[in-house]
């Protein structure tokens, strides 16, 4: 089976733009495991502009906006078929979207997501950043279990005959205040926070995309 993983930097790219992208890759390794025909595997990484998405299980009442409030900041809301609730995508937060055939890596869902998390705490680890899992909650966390609990990482992923779509959003130098009009994840006593906001100074943002496409490549290669 095929385990070769393409890596794409789309750099800035429009929600809807990268959503397209990500379907047409998705329904290719479909396509190719129901004629049972190689494919190749996708890691995708882009930044957007202001952007609320809900997942399928969320509710619109963890969106704090209406829509007139939402065109004054500059954002947009996009209701879609990923796993998870509210959650805010913008300049600064690396998103990542691995479009991958698991059985091919071996992974179940829930193996899959813990190796992301993993990727995430490993690069944060490299900056002396102790992060770790919050238990009934997907995604990374700092001080997970305590009353100063807040995410810098959100995971929200779409499976189908073990292809993945969607991915992660993980918070470099992004500007949290936008986090303040969502309930984040669904959760009213939780925060969030960045790298730039948990070492007090702005990172190099390229330079964090490539340490994190490296982690992640080698943990699926070792997979």
């Amino acid at each position: 089976m095929d385990r070769e993983i393409i890596f794409r930097d789309l750099g800035k790219m429009e929600y809807a733009e990268a959503w397209e992208y990500q379907e047409k890759l998705f329904q290719a390794i479909i396509d190719a495991k129901q004629n049972n025909t190689a494919s190749p595997n996708y890691l995708l990484f882009c930044e957007h502009p202001h952007v609320y998405t809900l997942g399928k299980s969320g509710s619109d009442t963890n969106l704090l906006l209406n829509q007139k409030s939402l065109e004054e900041k500059g954002a947009t809301f996009f209701r879609t078929n990923r796993g998870g609730d509210i959650t805010y995508h913008g300049p600064g937060q690396i998103v990542g979207y691995p479009i991958l055939n698991l059985e091919t890596f071996n992974l179940g869902i829930r193996n899959y997501i813990e190796l992301l998390e993993e990727s995430i705490i490993g690069l944060l680890k490299n900056y002396h950043i102790q992060a770790g899992r919050l238990d009934g909650a997907s995604g990374v966390w700092l001080d997970a279990g305590t009353p100063g609990a807040r995410k810098i990482c959100a995971i929200g992923v779409r499976s189908s005959r073990f292809v993945t779509m969607h991915g992660f959003a993980f918070n470099v130098n992004t500007n949290l205040d936008y986090f303040s009009y969502i309930n984040p994840c669904g959760f009213v006593d939780k925060g969030v926070t960045s790298m730039q906001k948990e070492l007090d100074k702005k990172l190099d943002f390229e330079h964090i995309k490539h340490e994190l496409k490296e982690i992640i490549l080698d943990m699926l290669s070792k997979a």
